[in-house]
């Protein structure tokens, strides 16, 4: 096989026969040979020849120059030497295997190896020739051979990047999956020793007291170190300086680095010859210490070698943090777990105050009775502390007096409806004024020999308003109510504060309701006596007018010309103050409480024509166009025939008013989902939307119309709004583009 050419020069001169490199004579009839003795000398590749011995053996013939420069040693120096003796045993093992395949196989074979001539490995790609005689024997080798040490130094290069990336990529997936720490440190230095090729990995971690611990190794000295408590005293009181700033330690040799002399001694008792140290840190703090070591011999430490530790430090360092993490949850766990029978029955506490605090919101929204939820209370918070009593007591407005109010009690005296002075317990109740829950134990009287002491608290009802009693709690034990007791009752004083505050809130809006119904009452009694005092007069006014007009005689009034016009103002007066009575007798009727309305199934296509018809005069008189739309498919509908008629006829008669000459009103009546929709639109009239917002107000006239100029009482829309509302319906008006729609739904 290859003999590991390196470039050697040969002269090919000094060989005084042809036929030592090719066994025959070279004249001018072999003309191959010839060829092939030229290009022995003159091509760039390196070219060694190699014979093969009756037994079997190898011996070297010569080289070309080119192989001579390229490993060092001369043809003539070579000539005759075995493999052996120019490699080293494991260089030549390999050597004579390909010898032999070549020789056995008969035929060319190529491969590539890595030979080291003079210390230096060199990377070769060999092709091997064999030259056999007339026997078909082949006794010799012609080798043919590439430096390729360059293309292999790149290969390593990458191969050695991608397994440092998979050696990182490693680290952290056990980080991240939350790998013991130890098995993280283990791993790390089997792997990082295997990729350095090194002889010990160790991770150091520094102690309180600033010795340290191996508690990392993989190594293959027979000596482990693993467990070693371990202190440098030359270093001791000096590494906090030299890798606090993030330094590493370098040493390719410990004899040669310039080291202290117990520094060396040191390294030495560790069988220590090249050492390379990178800190580790914990955050800010410097963990411990990341080694890689050579043993029998020294090493020369490359740039990417260092830069690899460092980025493993940085790792190591993270799982560090992880792991203190995680034993600190695990510590954490452990204490909860001392303390779950405590938790869950604070929990199962909880539950149960929840659930009362829950039943106490729903009685509050379901109930405007104060007594039957705080008597409840103070029965389920008995039961759920475990309570001889619990007391709720409300202070007096004036806050000098306190009184029992509700009280549940097992064996204690009842003290229900007992009031204190609580000036005779300024003691008790001057922190409980300031909002502030107590509590203390108190020895009750007549329980000798055996004395009874109970336990008991006070916790304040209050809100933003002020203060409003106290919530009693007493416990046949010495135990004091712990805290998270105390912050349970204070939610139920908050609630218990919701519920008197509505009890007392809706004792007052009952009274505020009562008193406005009975002004209610009065004022609609007055409207109504009122009405009647005013249509007494003008019954008899209009009466009087009617016998004025009777008993003159058609001469006396030609002569005094003024006397008609004046009975018929009074005519139109006495009319026009009859409809505005009846609209607010009617109008007070329906604010107040109506009898339901009468139903009747009208056909509006054949009710409403009628109606509309008796406009047509005024329309025409007015020179206004009146259409009516009816949609033929309109069910019939139930309602009151004389309300509906009388809301036609008053929204008709607004239209009529407000409408100018040459406009038109229409009027349609068609289906809308399950309503009856009845349309009245005007042309002519926009109004602004203070007017829209206003125009269902009684006596509201609209902007830039002359109330005078038109008759009504001002009564009319407020009175059709009523009435539409009392049939079950609803009534909306728009104005938009010149035009005003008023729209009234009724529903089957």
């Amino acid at each position: 096989m290859n003999i590991n050419p390196v470039e050697s020069t040969m002269e090919l001169t000094k060989l005084s026969q042809p036929q030592i490199l090719f066994g025959t004579e070279v004249d001018e009839k072999s003309s191959s040979e010839q060829f092939l003795l030229s290009m022995y000398d003159s091509v760039q590749a390196s070219i060694f020849v190699v014979d093969v011995l009756e037994d079997g053996d190898f011996r070297y013939v010569a080289l070309n120059p080119t192989h001579e420069r390229w490993i060092g040693i001369r043809s003539d120096e070579l000539r005759g030497k075995k493999p052996e003796d120019i490699l080293s045993d494991i260089d030549a093992a390999k050597v004579r295997q390909h010898y032999a395949d070549c020789v056995r196989f008969g035929t060319t074979i190529s491969y590539e190896q890595c030979l080291q001539f003079q210390g230096v490995p060199t990377w070769w790609s060999t092709t091997l020739t064999p030259l056999k005689d007339a026997n078909s024997k082949v006794y010799r080798l012609i080798g043919t051979s590439s430096n390729i040490t360059s293309v292999k130094q790149a290969e390593q290069a990458v191969g050695l990047q991608i397994e440092r990336e998979q050696l990182l990529e490693a680290i952290a997936r056990r980080i991240h999956q939350s790998v013991e720490l130890e098995t993280i440190l283990h791993q790390t230095t089997i792997e990082l020793r295997q990729f350095l090729n090194c002889d010990r990995v160790l991770i150091y971690r520094f102690e309180a007291d600033g010795s340290g611990v191996i508690i990392a190794e993989s190594t293959v000295a027979s000596d482990s170190l693993l467990g070693k408590n371990i202190t440098d005293p030359c270093l001791s009181d000096k590494h906090p300086e030299h890798y606090g700033q993030g330094c590493i330690q370098v040493v390719e040799d410990i004899y040669a680095a310039g080291l202290h002399p117990c520094h060396i001694d040191f390294l030495a008792s560790l069988q220590i010859r090249a050492n390379l140290v990178v800190p580790i840190f914990q955050e800010q703090d410097m963990w411990g210490l990341l080694i890689a070591q050579h043993c029998r011999e020294s090493r020369q430490w490359q740039q990417t070698e260092t830069d690899l530790l460092k980025q493993l430090a940085t790792q190591i360092g993270i799982a560090v943090q992880q792991a203190e993490l995680h034993q600190q949850l695990q510590d954490l766990k452990a204490k909860m777990e001392l303390q779950k029978q405590k938790h869950i029955s604070q929990l199962q506490q909880v539950r149960n105050f929840e659930a009362l605090v829950r039943r106490m919101t729903e009685q509050i929204r379901d109930s405007l009775d104060q007594t039957q939820v705080l008597q409840t209370l103070t029965q389920e918070l008995a039961n759920l502390l475990n309570l001889e009593r619990c007391q709720i007591e409300l202070y007096s407005t004036c806050q000098t007096l306190v009184t029992i109010i509700y009280e549940y009690s097992i064996n204690l005296p009842q003290c229900q409806g007992l009031t204190k002075q609580i000036a005779d317990h300024l003691e008790v109740y001057q922190p409980l004024l300031q909002k502030q829950p107590l509590q203390f134990l108190e020895i009750l009287p007549g329980w000798e020999p055996k004395l009874l002491v109970m336990s008991q608290m006070a916790c304040p009802i209050f809100d933003p308003q002020g203060i409003l009693g106290n919530i009693w709690l007493t416990r046949p034990s010495q135990e004091a109510f712990d805290e998270f007791e105390i912050e349970l009752m204070q939610q139920v004083a908050n609630e218990c504060a919701i519920a008197i505050r509505q009890a007392q809130l809706y004792k007052q809006n009952q009274a505020q309701v009562k008193e406005l119904e009975k002004s209610d009452r009065l004022k609609n009694q007055f409207l109504r006596t009122l009405s009647q005092e005013l249509r007494t007069p003008i019954t008899s006014i209009s009466l009087a007018v009617q016998t004025l007009e009777s008993v003159l005689t058609p001469a006396e009034i030609s002569e005094i010309e003024i006397v008609p016009q004046l009975l018929q103002i009074l005519h139109n007066e006495c009319g026009r103050e009859s409809k505005l009575i009846n609209d607010l007798l009617t109008l007070t009727y329906l604010e107040a409480e109506p009898d339901p309305p009468t139903l009747i199934a009208i056909d509006f296509q054949s009710w409403l024509h009628p109606i509309i018809e008796s406009f047509r005069d005024l329309t025409n008189c007015q020179r206004q166009q009146l259409n009516l739309t009816v949609d033929r498919a309109l069910p019939p509908l139930e309602t009151d025939i004389t309300d509906l008629e009388r809301i036609v006829t008053e929204l008709l008669n607004h239209a009529c008013k407000y409408t100018p000459a040459g406009e038109a009103i229409a009027v349609s009546a068609q289906l809308s989902g399950d309503a009856v929709e009845l349309n009245i639109t005007n042309s002519g009239i926009e109004l602004t939307s203070n007017e829209l917002s206003r125009i269902f107000e009684p006596f509201y006239h609209l902007s830039k119309h002359d109330p005078w100029k038109h008759s009504g009482t001002g009564l009319e829309l407020a009175l059709v709004q009523k009435m539409v509302r009392h049939l079950g319906g609803s009534i909306y008006v728009e104005s938009a583009a010149g035009q005003t729609t008023f729209t009234v739904k009724f529903p089957f």
